[in-house]
């Protein structure tokens, strides 16, 4: 699929296995700030819609306003964080390099990288919308 160009109907139609859809305020934002901590890249970035890759993994940013009919719109908290209980983990990402980034990047740092007993170095990121990011690299990595 090339995703720089590839009309609504195509990419729906394309899509296969697990999708991840983030609500987020403002597209233009969570785009900035997840190209600059991680090294994501959006396509087709619009207002209201971004298709994002990390490495050869998609996922989609949707603004509210999308959601207008949507039944989860409801169930937004009035006030942050939106994405409580979800982690995304970016398994590629060195979280030493991530978190040099994040803050200036608009980001806050909920842990500084650590060495868990699962074999992982990880941080723990919040974007403005309150998701919660976890560049993780094997510890011998």
């Amino acid at each position: 699929m090339d995703y720089d160009s590839i009309d609504a109907d195509a990419f729906g139609r394309g899509l296969r296995g697990i999708g991840l859809n983030l609500l987020v305020r403002d597209v233009a934002v969570e785009v900035a700030f997840l190209e600059t901590v991680f090294g994501m890249r959006a396509h087709q970035p619009t207002a209201d819609f971004a298709i994002m890759t990390y490495g050869d993994q998609l996922f989609q940013l949707h603004s509210d306003g999308t959601y207008h009919s949507n039944p989860l719109l409801g169930l937004l908290p009035e006030n942050p964080p939106r994405g409580g209980g979800i982690e995304i983990r970016l398994y590629d990402t060195d979280p030493e390099e991530a978190c040099a980034r994040a803050e200036a990047a608009g980001g806050t740092i909920l842990q500084e990288p650590t060495d868990k007993p699962h074999g992982l170095r990880e941080a723990y990121i919040l974007c403005e919308n309150g998701y919660a990011w976890v560049p993780s690299r094997g510890k011998d990595v």
